[in-house]
Parts: C-alpha cells; sequence; structure tokens
C-alpha cells in the first residue's frame, strides 16, 4: 500500500506539473494575439526560451535556495520513491518559471532578447525561490514570527503573492526602466492605441491558461491525500466572478473579457482551500474590477506602458488574492478559519517589497551595464525582424 500511495502521489503531481507546462503556451499566445504583428514571432521564442533558462537555473540553484535541497547525488537515489521529489522539483519549477513569463508580457515590443534572459537567471536562480523559501518552507523564521504576531501563519496555498504578486510587481520596475513603446504617448499628449494584433489567439492563450489553472491550484496540495474538491470549485467560481465583472466595468472589451477570469483565478489562489465558493466569486469579481480599472488607469492616465497589464493582472490581484484569503478565509464569512488578516497583510506586503527590490535591483543593473532596450531602429522594424530574422507570416516565398 505505501509503494501504491508513493506512485499514486507521483503521478498526481506529475499531471498537475504537465498542467502547469501547458499554461506555459497560454502566457505565449496571450502575448501574441496582444503584441504587434511585428512582435508575435518573439513572443513565442521568449515564453519558451525563458522556460529553458529557468528549468537549468531552478535545477541547479532555485530549488536549493527554496527548499535546502539539491539533486547532485546518484540516480538511484533520485528515483526513490518513484521519484517523487524529482516530479515535485518538475511541479515547482513550472510554478517558478510562470514570473518571467508574466514579466515578458510587461515588457514586451521593446526588450531585449538576452538582457532578459540573464534576467530571468537572476530571478529564477534567487529573487523568486527566496521568498519561496520563506512562504512556502519556513526559511529564517518569517512564518514563525508573523504566527507569534497574529496568531497565525501567512497562508498562500497556490501562490496568489508568492507566484502572481511577485511577477507583477518584480515586473514594474521593468516596466519604468524600459519606458513606453515609441509613440505610444507623444508630446502633444495624444496616445497612439497600438491595439491587439490577433483576438483570437488571445482568446486562446486565455483559455489555455484558465484550463491550465485546475492543475495549478487543485494540485498544489501535492499529495493524493490532500486533494480538494473546495478548490476546484472556489477556482471555478472566481474565474466566472472575474469574467462577469470584466464583461461588465469593461463595456463588453474582448481583451478584457478574456483577461477577467485570469485576474479571478490569480486572486483565488492563496485562499481556494479555505473560502466559500460564494467568497471565491466575489473575490473573483472584485480582482476582474480591479484589473479593469488599474489597467485603464496605468494606460491612459498614468502612462505606464505595461503591455498585457501584468502589473494589475498578477501584482494588484495577486496582493489583493493574499489580502483575501484573510477576509474569505473566516468562518464569519464562512470560511474554514484558521487564517489571520493580519497574517495576510504582513505576508503580502513583505511579498510586494521583496519583488520591487528584486525587479530595481535585476533590471536597474542590467540597464546600467548593457541596456534593456532595442534600438529605434530595432523596435521600429519589431522584435520578429531585428532578433530573429523572421515575421510569423513571411510574405516573401520562394520561387523555383
Amino acid at each position: 500500500m505505501d509503494a501504491l500511495k508513493q506512485g499514486v502521489d507521483a503521478l498526481f503531481i506529475l499531471l498537475g506539473g504537465i498542467m502547469v507546462l501547458a499554461m506555459h503556451a497560454g502566457f505565449a499566445f496571450l502575448e501574441l494575439g496582444t503584441v504587434r504583428k511585428k512582435n508575435q514571432v518573439n513572443a513565442l521564442v521568449k515564453i519558451l526560451v525563458d522556460f529553458s533558462v529557468s528549468t537549468v537555473v531552478y535545477f541547479a540553484v532555485g530549488y536549493g535556495v527554496a527548499y535546502g535541497t539539491h539533486f547532485f547525488v546518484g540516480a538511484e537515489t533520485l528515483a526513490a520513491k518513484n521519484g517523487y521529489e524529482l516530479v515535485k522539483f518538475f511541479f515547482l519549477l513550472t510554478f517558478a518559471a510562470a514570473i518571467p513569463a508574466i514579466i515578458s508580457g510587461g515588457i514586451a515590443e521593446r526588450a531585449r532578447f538576452w538582457p532578459q534572459l540573464v534576467a530571468t537567471a537572476a530571478i529564477v536562480g534567487f529573487v523568486y525561490p527566496f521568498f519561496e523559501g520563506i512562504a512556502w518552507n519556513r526559511h529564517f523564521g518569517v512564518q514563525d514570527w508573523i504566527a507569534r504576531v497574529t496568531g497565525a501563519d501567512f497562508h498562500d496555498f497556490a501562490g496568489s503573492v508568492v507566484v502572481h504578486a511577485m511577477g507583477g510587481w518584480l515586473a514594474l520596475p521593468a516596466v519604468l526602466l524600459l519606458g513606453a513603446r515609441s509613440n505610444r504617448y507623444r508630446k502633444d499628449g495624444a496616445m497612439s492605441a497600438h491595439p491587439p494584433s490577433n483576438i483570437p489567439f488571445l482568446a486562446l492563450g486565455a483559455w489555455i491558461l484558465t484550463v491550465g489553472w485546475f492543475g495549478f491550484n487543485v494540485m498544489s496540495a501535492q499529495t493524493i491525500d490532500k486533494i480538494s474538491g473546495l478548490v476546484a470549485v472556489n477556482s471555478l467560481m472566481a474565474m466566472v466572478g472575474g469574467t462577469l465583472a470584466a464583461l461588465a466595468c469593461g463595456r463588453n472589451d474582448p481583451g478584457f473579457v478574456h483577461n477577467g477570469p485570469l485576474a479571478g483565478l490569480v486572486a483565488v489562489c492563496a485562499g481556494s482551500d479555505l473560502m466559500h465558493p460564494l467568497g471565491a466569486l466575489v473575490v473573483g469579481a472584485i480582482a476582474g474590477t480591479l484589473f479593469v480599472v488599474l489597467f485603464t488607469l496605468t494606460q491612459n492616465r498614468w502612462k505606464i506602458d505595461d503591455v498585457l497589464g501584468v502589473w494589475p493582472l498578477h501584482g494588484i490581484c495577486g496582493a489583493w488574492g493574499g489580502v483575501a484569503a484573510g477576509i474569505f478565509g473566516q468562518q464569519a464569512l464562512g470560511g474554514l478559519g484558521g487564517v489571520s488578516l493580519s497574517a495576510q497583510l504582513i505576508g503580502t506586503v513583505l511579498g510586494v517589497a521583496w519583488a520591487l527590490l528584486g525587479g530595481a535591483v535585476v533590471y536597474g543593473l542590467l540597464k546600467l551595464l548593457v541596456g534593456l532596450r532595442l534600438s529605434p531602429e530595432e523596435e521600429f522594424d519589431g522584435a520578429d525582424l531585428s532578433v530573429h530574422r523572421i515575421s510569423a507570416t513571411p510574405e516573401r516565398e520562394a520561387n523555383w
């Protein structure tokens, strides 16, 4: 029975890793559909190569930073217990690799390719796993301190703060240091729309992410005996809450409608194992509203050119999710309890502060040492031709 349990656990978390791996296709197509046609190839290549760099760095360094272990032992040792620790690494790697995939959407269309890969290595190798270890492996006694002060640990079941807020707030310094795309905001106050290039691909990316998210959340239990149908239904309710709120607030805009479910799912991650489904519906609806309002403010009023809106979507909605777990996880609001609003506030603020600091240091140093931005000529031509030397739909055909 022990061997069967070990095998089932390994299969369970492996399937979760595969589902979250599929979400990276969603990141790719969401970005591809949002950027202009001349940057579509770059969007696809960045997500795949960022994932590959993340895998090597997290295997060699990042997983050890977060969990104090490594894989530099014999294969016989690694294969013990059906290789559960290896597939657990695979599952958690897909979370870590989501950070550069999130950032990619914010800095799209004008960021240089190789400096971003260096940033990916620094973030996945140290910045992200440092906070991951604090939140999920009790490093440095931070969780113990929060529990002494507030009476409960900081609770983040599936990464509203650890993954999503981290990615969104890491992206903000990068977006600010890069500056807006050429001609996005003109000196006379006029603004070029830069509309999405392909709504069907944008929608495809959103759907892939939405489906994969049920692996992201449900499989965060990590063993079969801890699986919870409550997590699945709460994820569903937050998804539809975010969609309907974004539909109403965004006045039927398809870009808002397809990012609405993502906003809801970002927000529900932290407390998906605690909330009542009606509470998850409210959390998702608030997140969908926050995304539409803050995306509009950042783009139109504050003139922050965050192309896919990753700061409002992941940064703000992720932080809201961390706080929401401390509200709607309470028994008074139908939740399971065992969570503290003050603990959630402290943990969320710590995560946001660390991400801002890490983003400012990593991207600030890269800008100083090698530069972050494509030249004006390269940006005008588009990253597809400038970096990859081919467009998404080459019009020139060979003549035989």
